[in-house]
């Protein structure tokens, strides 16, 4: 028996493993608990691929989407998510809601709460908020990103679609490229793939570059550094041999001036160009989370080319959230509304 053979003997004969009351970030995720969600993943996108309107795996459980920040991806995708499944989705945004009268998020949760709410996805503009709402309730926090701190939710449909087309991502050179620093969904990446064994490469310009990647910056004590990468500051030496590309946009809203000489130096140096990606293999991904901006971290022909996977990034984020609400509502059921159950899942305290 090969190694791989029985390594994916043991992943179906061990129970899945799952442990939590939140999604906050990924860095207090075990191994074994990313895999419970992307193989419960693939059963969310059986269902999905059937396009069967609704099954009513989480009839009677109630999602609330809170957003203080604009979303189109990640709202829709949970709204989606959970209406699928049989929930009842009601979605709250800040501006429309009694946080323009003065309501502290921490009443806001609670109300919530109170109307019996299961789960509460949320996004706000400052870090940590996520982690201050979970302390002041007991329904379950999905962290849809928190300012420019972490984004739990696309770091698992990013390693989800990513297997599902290179398999496992041990060895695998991931180059992950653009505004570092500002991008929630690049620290929650990193989590995820150096967890999953990914050879991860950081690119971008200095400036751009959180503290924490660099061992002579890490803080005194270990747990809370960022997860060791590679960093490279020049994009063409990046790129060679890379499996996964993932270009990040440049986060201006969240950005002090002075960071960048102008918008067209950046994108001569680090746009993902057809040239610049002829360097990595020739079956290589080309994944964003988006929104993009085309012409700046990226050329319109690259996001449009054949080694896009961007539209499909999208529709795994659905399968995936549909998992993590599935995962956190506790049933046992099988999601897919029919004969046989989903697998069971071994709850550590």
């Amino acid at each position: 028996m090969t190694t791989e053979t029985a390594r994916a003997a043991t992943s179906a004969t061990r129970a899945p493993v799952w442990h939590h009351h939140d999604v906050l970030d990924l860095d207090d995720f075990a191994v074994d608990e990313i895999e419970t969600v992307l193989q419960l993943a693939d059963r969310m996108r059986e269902v999905l691929d059937r396009r069967i309107a609704r099954v009513p795996a989480l009839r009677g459980y109630t999602v609330v989407n809170l957003f203080y920040e604009p979303s189109t991806r990640t709202r829709a995708s949970f709204e989606l998510a959970g209406k699928v499944l049989g929930a009842d989705v009601i979605s709250v945004t800040a501006s429309t809601s009694s946080v323009v009268k003065g309501e502290s998020l921490i009443d806001t949760v609670r109300t919530l709460r109170a109307m019996r709410a299961d789960a509460i996805v949320m996004r706000h503009a400052m870090a940590g908020a996520t982690y201050l709402a979970a302390e002041h309730t007991d329904a379950s926090i999905i962290n849809a990103g928190d300012g420019a701190h972490a984004h739990p939710t696309q770091a698992l449909l990013d390693l989800y679609t990513m297997r599902r087309h290179v398999g496992d991502l041990r060895g695998k050179r991931v180059v992950m490229v653009g505004d570092i620093a500002h991008s929630r969904v690049a620290r929650s990446d990193l989590w995820g793939l150096t967890a999953m064994g990914a050879d991860v490469v950081v690119c971008g310009p200095p400036t751009l570059l959180p503290r924490g990647l660099r061992a002579a910056d890490r803080p005194a004590h270990a747990e809370a550094a960022l997860p060791p990468v590679t960093i490279e500051i020049d994009l063409d030496r990046a790129l060679a041999g890379a499996d996964v590309v993932m270009a990040l946009r440049l986060q201006s809203e969240r950005q002090e001036g002075g960071l960048l000489p102008s918008l067209h130096e950046y994108a001569q140096l680090y746009q993902v160009t057809e040239q610049r990606l002829a360097r990595a293999k020739p079956n290589c991904l080309l994944m964003h989370p988006g929104p993009k901006n085309e012409g700046i971290e990226i050329a319109g022909s690259v996001a449009a080319g054949r080694n896009s996977i961007i539209e499909e990034q999208v529709t795994n984020g659905v399968a995936v959230r549909m998992a993590l609400l599935y995962l956190l509502s506790g049933r046992t059921e099988s999601p897919g509304g029919g004969a046989g159950g989903a697998p069971a899942v071994e709850v550590r305290p």
